[in-house]
């Protein structure tokens, strides 16, 4: 048998697994941690649009297809391919059903902690003068990788184990990561210098702050940078201007007050910093495609009939 068609055969089989532990797990539509820092997630509904802030992680797809956008960048992967986010970063991602089952897949949160201890004993060292990795990325699975995932899922059916072996799963997950074709957009990620922590305190600030007026010639010289060179590294990390990171991060807090707290669409845009409910209404229509009122009854009603109430 030639050598690729054996790793694909490989893969097939190890994916088959993974989609099968997927769906013992979950019975039916949504996301669960079932330990701590793996996410699982299931879902028939075709072409679905999901929304919020990704954290560092590593993600599979066992079964389907996904798009995810930052800012104007796509990223497309599958049950081949694997997706890395190395900052936390608001998204807008489209799940892909494949033929007669549901999308399944999983992720890992990744630790900097751990990344930056791995990056140590391996001797994988990364100079940041570069102009940089973004923060996201897609490769092709290996089917070593993919057995350190499968087996980080496995620990689900024997709890007794946990404590001993998800430390040391996730850290040969890191460790493949940092061997593999993301190993320069990972190894940025735990640097204490350069211009990726420049822009790793910028992400935390606006992230904490994000009601607040964007000053960004401010913000750009306590944080030791010209405008322009703060807005050129912004953007070649998260795809986005810091402008439109503040605005979605503002949108997916007003969608989440709306829809959790039962707030009015006026109410919810004070609350997240504009001053114009109607300039609101006109950004979250673009972003989320329908008018805030219209959406939030939308998403509750959904919500209503998948309770089964």
């Amino acid at each position: 048998m030639e050598p690729n068609m054996a790793l694909m055969r490989r893969l097939d089989t190890q994916m088959e697994e993974l989609a099968k532990r997927i769906e013992a797990a979950l019975s039916k539509d949504g996301s669960i941690e079932p330990l701590p820092g793996l996410h699982l997630t299931r879902s028939t509904v075709q072409r679905e649009h999901v929304y919020g802030v990704l954290k560092p992680t590593f993600c599979i797809i066992a079964a389907g297809a996904k798009e995810v956008y930052a800012g104007e960048c796509r990223y497309l992967y599958d049950h081949e391919h694997y997706l890395i986010a190395t900052a936390e970063l608001p998204v807008r991602g489209v799940r892909l059903l494949p033929d007669d089952s549901p999308y399944l897949a999983m992720m890992v949160e990744l630790d900097p902690a751990l990344v930056g201890s791995v990056m140590i004993e391996a001797g994988t060292f990364s100079s940041n003068t570069r102009i940089g990795s973004k923060a996201l990325g897609v490769s092709p699975l290996d089917p070593d990788l993919l057995d350190a995932a499968i087996r980080l899922v496995k620990i689900i059916d024997s709890p007794s184990h946990a404590r001993i072996l998800i430390p040391l799963i996730k850290r040969e997950i890191v460790y493949r990561l940092l061997t593999g074709e993301q190993a320069q957009r990972l190894s940025q990620f735990p640097s204490p210098s350069g211009h990726r922590h420049v822009i790793a305190q910028a992400l935390q600030r606006l992230r904490r702050e994000f009601d607040q007026p964007l000053r960004i010639e401010s913000l750009a010289r306590e944080l030791g940078m010209s405008s322009t060179r703060f807005h050129h590294h912004f953007k070649a990390v998260t795809d986005m201007s810091p402008l439109q990171f503040q605005k979605q991060l503002r949108l997916q807090e007003a969608r989440r007050l709306m829809v959790s707290e039962d707030l009015d669409a006026s109410s919810a845009s004070y609350r997240v910093g504009y001053d114009d409910p109607s300039y609101f209404s006109r950004d979250y229509k673009k972003h989320f495609g329908q008018a805030p009122m219209r959406d939030v009854a939308q998403l509750k009603m959904a919500s209503t009939v998948s309770s089964g109430a």
